[in-house]
């Protein structure tokens, strides 16, 4: 199934308009809507402080925390598991480094994202093509 990325008609044609994914994250009995991020580049699913405070999560020093990467090696995190639905697809269960910060953002990454769906991007119609993955 194609996508458009999400919020692309907002920019000019001669911007960097990244392949965003709308879709709905569920976490016990809330669902929020939310935009992600699908990057290929990236290790793991991250998920802003927000959205799992919005999800009814509670920030447990105790369950751990995750060292993430790169440019956000500097801010904690830790596991919290969420549904997603996009499109029409059966629901998928997500871990996500949800990170103790706003400043980044939603993201969608190898672990496990991209375990759980084929994905190709065509960048020049702002456009990706996710399809679960088959057994």
């Amino acid at each position: 199934m194609r996508f458009r990325y999400a919020n692309q008609e907002l920019v000019s044609a001669d911007a960097v308009v990244l392949p965003q994914l709308s879709f709905i994250l569920r976490h016990g009995t809330r669902a929020i809507d939310a935009t992600g991020l699908v990057d290929s580049g990236s290790t793991v699913n991250v998920l802003p402080y927000r959205y799992g405070i919005q999800l009814g999560a509670v920030w447990n020093e105790r369950l751990g925390t995750l060292r993430l990467a790169g440019n956000l090696g500097h801010i904690p995190a830790q596991p919290l598991f969420a549904m997603i639905e996009v499109g029409d697809f059966a629901p998928v269960r997500l871990a996500f480094a949800w990170s103790q910060s706003d400043d980044i953002p939603l993201i969608l990454g190898q672990m496990n994202f991209f375990m759980e769906f084929d994905v190709c991007f065509y960048r020049s119609h702002f456009e990706l093509e996710i399809n679960p993955k088959v057994d």
